[in-house]
């Protein structure tokens, strides 16, 4: 039984019902719900609305200019160091952020443009819910779901499909579109974005990459069959999109690397344990090997990954080989090579393959020099060549794979305790993915990250390939509807929610490995306003402005509040190492082993300027930076401008030329 809805109670909607009968017979003149007047005078035989100058191949939509906009206005936010929810904070090179990921990736651009090597999103899919992304940081959500006309001025809920508004691709294209054209900033050279996305979405993603990644750039777009649904009346979707773009595709393939875009094969271990197993038992009596190696085959059932790799059914020294014919190709060429090969038991010519030898007498003698051309019994048999399996371990992926996605609900379920977050993505897919193309060292994004899948790959992927991935991942703070599961148990965000997860999957790791090195921390963050004031005079009382305005920092925030926007501004990697010394009972923070100083302190009299000089100069001495070194001083700490003065000139005096206040 339907409950009534706001709209049963309506009277007819004759405007609705004229859309409806003009869509049954012109679809085309139909967009997001409203009529293209220009479209349908056209289709209707009206030859005077051509203008081909107005016609480009494209994607376009309402608001596309203003989009652009949002994504090259800078920020004035700032990124706030939360500790208290970070884990290895001294030590860690992770970093987990909450705010607006718009916002976020702006004040990234500095520290991280060009440098990160893999980004993954899943944003949202537009299938008819809601999605929570503002334009502007200072907006909380009820601002911004007044803005996207959800609810109405006094909080009241207007509808929970934005497509009832007519403007579902639009409001998702605004949305995707300048948060993309940051992300791009970020990428290195050889980087590439992966992009979770499903059936509402997937033709104006695509489009939309085009545009800002290039659509020489393309990668491959995979199919993720996640299981069967059972849950719609016409065709089960049981799949989902990742579309793929690669930064600058020219300059990535001409590098070579021949490691990348590459996953090793499913099940060559346990024909490596078979092989094993064989040797034990039958030492160096390779044909009793190769037929225990085949009997293990016959064993498996059809669906073991092992099985496709059956043809690998000979063994020798070397290891496990599948035999390859070496004739020639049939390509029509007629004088192939023909010459005498020696079997090497019965030391008579075996068997010229009718189309003659695939390679040149030369290549063929070091072949069976080396023990790589594999003989029959007797010379009545032409030799084949051996292909190890151990040099061909690696495989292009397939644009198609299955994986059931029930089971990543399940595992965040038994990891938390209990079921706090639906739809997680599957932490085996997104290592795969990171795995592709991630080396040791790299950076990996995610700026909608939800529950933190996707940090916990990262660290997946660092303990199988013993690597040292570093991840950066971004979630809006959006509030849990109380009541819930999550709520109950003390989440009060979705970014509770994802850092609680990061920290229990590093427990765990730590708890089955006391003594690994990996890091399995990370540094919390909070975008928030400036920490520096604006000047915004009332005309009322010029002097009273003056006067609060002289300590631009804003009150409550804390010297690591101002350092680390600091960092920011000056693209600093907020996991750069800082050291902190006391000069003088003041704190002193030494960034990047001396690249910069920083002396927040709220006084500093004129009779401590010298100790205080000497002291950062001391310091500067020992860590002998090779780059110049910047020192801050927070301006409204001096007693008064001799003392700001001498401090300067003692710096520069002693070589310390960049001093500047804030």
């Amino acid at each position: 039984m339907e409950k009534v809805t706001l709209e049963d109670g309506q009277s007819a909607d004759i405007v609705a019902g004229n859309i409806e009968k003009l869509m049954e017979l012109f679809p085309d003149a139909i967009k997001e719900g409203a009529v293209d007047f220009e479209v349908l005078r056209q289709l209707l035989g009206d030859a005077s609305v051509l203008n081909e100058d107005d016609e480009k191949y494209g994607l376009s939509w309402h608001g596309k200019k203003a989009a652009r906009q949002i994504a090259l206005t800078p920020s004035t936010g700032t990124l706030l160091p939360r500790e208290d929810q970070s884990v290895d904070w001294d030590t860690t090179q992770n970093l987990a952020i909450a705010g607006d990921n718009l916002e976020a990736l702006k004040l990234l651009q500095k520290p991280y443009a060009n440098k990160i090597k893999v980004i993954y999103i899943d944003p949202p899919y537009n299938t008819g819910k809601e999605f929570i992304y503002p334009d502007k940081f200072r907006d909380n959500l009820q601002t911004y779901l007044r803005y996207t006309s959800q609810i109405d001025g006094e909080g009241m809920k207007l509808s929970s499909n934005t497509e009832a508004g007519g403007r579902k691709h639009t409001n998702w294209l605004n949305m995707m579109y300048p948060r993309l054209r940051v992300a791009r900033n970020l990428l290195s050279s050889d980087g590439y974005i992966f992009i979770s996305i499903g059936e509402d979405e997937i033709g104006n993603l695509r489009k939309l990459c085009d545009e800002v990644f290039g659509e020489e750039n393309f990668v491959a777009t995979f199919i993720w069959d996640g299981g069967r649904k059972n849950d719609s009346k016409k065709v089960s979707i049981s799949h989902e999109y990742i579309l793929v773009y690669g930064r600058s595709l020219g300059a990535i393939d001409s590098e070579g690397d021949p490691t990348l875009w590459r996953e090793r094969k499913a099940g060559v271990d346990d024909i490596y344990a078979a092989l094993e197993a064989g040797k034990k038992k039958f030492g160096d009596d390779w044909s009793k090997v190769s037929k225990h190696l085949q009997e293990f085959y016959r064993g498996l059932s059809h669906d073991h990954p092992a099985k496709s790799h059956e043809h690998y059914r000979f063994a020798d020294e070397n290891g496990v080989y599948f035999a390859s014919d070496l004739s020639g190709p049939d390509d029509g060429r007629k004088n192939r090579p023909r010459y005498e090969v020696l079997h090497p038991v019965t030391g008579k010519p075996v068997t010229i393959p009718s189309r003659g030898w695939r390679w040149e007498e030369p290549r063929m003698r070091s072949e069976v020099a080396a023990n790589r051309v594999h003989f029959g019994p007797d010379e009545s048999s032409i030799p084949n060549g051996k292909v190890y399996l151990r040099e061909n371990e690696w495989q292009a992926p397939s644009s198609v794979f299955y994986k059931d996605r029930r089971a990543a609900s399940g595992a965040l379920k038994k990891l938390m305790s209990e079921k706090v977050f639906d739809f997680p993505k599957d932490v085996n897919v997104l290592a795969k993915l990171v795995s592709l193309v991630a080396r040791d060292g790299d950076i990996a994004l995610d700026f909608f990250s939800g529950s933190g899948s996707f940090a916990e790959a990262v660290l997946r992927h660092n303990e199988e390939k013993n690597a040292s991935l570093r991840y950066i991942v971004v979630q809006l703070p959006e509030p849990l509807e109380e009541g819930t599961r999550a709520w109950n148990l003390g989440y009060r965000t979705i970014f509770d929610i994802a850092v609680d997860r990061i920290r229990k999957v590093g427990e765990s790791k730590r708890e089955a490995n006391p003594d690994t090195d990996q890091d399995l921390g990370f540094r919390a963050f909070e975008l928030a306003d400036s920490n520096l004031q604006v000047w915004s005079p009332d005309r009322l009382d010029i002097e009273g402005s003056l006067l609060a305005s002289q300590d631009h920092l804003k009150e409550g925030r804390s010297q690591n509040d101002i350092l680390f926007e600091l960092l920011l501004k000056r693209g600093i990697d907020l996991a750069t190492p800082i050291e902190t010394r006391a000069i003088s009972e003041k704190p002193v923070h030494s960034i990047g082993f001396g690249v910069l100083f920083a002396c927040l302190s709220g006084s500093v009299k004129r009779s401590e300027v010298d100790s205080l000089a000497q002291g950062i100069l001391d310091w500067h001495k020992e860590l002998e930076p090779e780059t110049d070194t910047h020192v801050f001083f927070r301006d409204s700490a001096f007693e008064d401008d001799i003392a700001k003065t001498n401090m300067a000139a003692i710096l520069e005096q002693n070589g310390i030329t960049h001093v500047r206040s804030l």
